[in-house]
C-alpha cells in the first residue's frame, strides 16, 4: 500500500450550521486522487447537550486494516518490538476500534461547548506521492514541512496586509 502525507485535521465551529459542503469538497477531492479521508470523526452538541457523532472513511475495510498494519509497523520498529509485531498490533486495533480514532478521540470531542461542533479529519495527500517519489529518487530528505498563514507572508514581504487580511479573514471562516 502506498501512502502519501497523512495530515491531522482538528476543527471547531461555534454555532455550526451545516448544509454537506464539506463533505462534498472532501469527496470531489478524493474522486480527483487529490486527498482522500482515513478517519473522520465529527461530534455536534446541540444548546441542550444532546450529542450526535458522525465517523466516517473513505478507505474500504481492507484498506483500514492495511494502513493500521503500516502504522503498526512503523510504531514497532521505532519502538523496537519489531515490524512484525507493531503491524499485527496496528492491523488489530484499527479493526477493533473501527478506524485510526478510537475512545481517546470520542471522549475529547465530547467535551466539546453546548451549541458547538469539533472534527478530527486525518488526510492522505494523494497528490503528494510522486513529488515525495521523485525526491526520494534525487535522494533529498525533509527537513521542515508547515503550512504558512497569509499574516505570515506579510511580514517576509510577499503579500500585502490588506490582502492577507482578506486571506486570513475567509480562512478563518472556513477552516
Amino acid at each position: 500500500m502506498t501512502i502519501g502525507p497523512v495530515q491531522l485535521l482538528v476543527l471547531g465551529f461555534d454555532r455550526p450550521e451545516f448544509h454537506g459542503e464539506i463533505r462534498a469538497e472532501l469527496e470531489r477531492l478524493r474522486d480527483n486522487d487529490t486527498v482522500r479521508v482515513i478517519d473522520f470523526l465529527g461530534v455536534h452538541k446541540t444548546a441542550g447537550g444532546e450529542v450526535t457523532a458522525l465517523k466516517e472513511s473513505q478507505l474500504a475495510a481492507e484498506e483500514m486494516v492495511e494502513f493500521g498494519a503500516l502504522v503498526g509497523a512503523l510504531v514497532g520498529l521505532g519502538e523496537g518490538v519489531g515490524v512484525e509485531a507493531g503491524a499485527a498490533a496496528g492491523a488489530e486495533r484499527v479493526a477493533d476500534q473501527g478506524g485510526v480514532f478510537g475512545e481517546e478521540a470520542w471522549d475529547a470531542l465530547a467535551e466539546i461547548p453546548e451549541d458547538s461542533a469539533a472534527a478530527l479529519i486525518l488526510l492522505e495527500h494523494r497528490w503528494a506521492i510522486p513529488l515525495r517519489d521523485a525526491i526520494m529518487r534525487a535522494r533529498g530528505v525533509r527537513l521542515a514541512s508547515e503550512f504558512i498563514s497569509p499574516l505570515d507572508l506579510v511580514a517576509v514581504g510577499l503579500v500585502e496586509a490588506e490582502e492577507a487580511e482578506a486571506l486570513a479573514a475567509m480562512s478563518a471562516d472556513t477552516v
